[in-house]
């Protein structure tokens, strides 16, 4: 027999995930009313989605990394905000202030400064081009889930 690879048993642990959220998405009632795209549609896109996605990843091959089992002195001696773990605590708590920001900012404004302030902290310079693509992404979604799917998001500051 031979021994499952990382992205194997990553690959393993995610099926088991969307099988779990799959068995939960084929719970959620229908309305009485016919629509053309019924609240039980989305999540289910989603739990086929990360099936497949873990079919993919179960047979991709690991590559092997360069100097994959060195610690980067760099990235662990530098200011404390930018350490590997203080990079993680700060997005959680982004998210967290996000959770917080979205119904009395509005969905677009939160999570346009969402987006803005956690790609420049992780480094992106080209503060314009950061505002504009997170702008047209969060607009998009907003316009999509608003307009097409009927999904109430909050407005917040912003009078659409």
């Amino acid at each position: 027999m031979t021994r499952l690879n990382i992205n194997q048993w990553l690959a393993l642990v995610l099926a088991l995930f969307a099988a779990a959220y799959l068995a939960m998405a084929w719970q959620i009632p229908t309305f009485p009313l016919p629509r053309p795209i019924d609240s039980d549609l989305f999540p289910k896109v989603l739990g086929v989605s990360l099936l497949l996605l873990a079919v993919l990843l179960y047979f991709e091959k690991p590559d092997v990394i360069a100097g994959s089992d060195q610690i980067d002195e760099e990235a662990t001696q530098g200011p404390l905000l930018f350490t590997p773990w203080a990079r993680v605590v700060v997005t959680a708590l982004a998210i967290a202030v996000y959770a917080l920001l979205l119904v009395p900012l509005g969905f677009v404004l939160a999570s346009t400064l969402l987006c803005v302030g956690l790609t420049a902290y992780y480094g992106y310079r080209r503060h314009g081009i950061n505002l504009a693509t997170s702008l047209g992404v969060v607009l998009a979604l907003y316009l999509t889930m608003t307009r097409v799917m009927d999904v109430y998001l909050p407005t917040g500051v912003l009078p659409f």
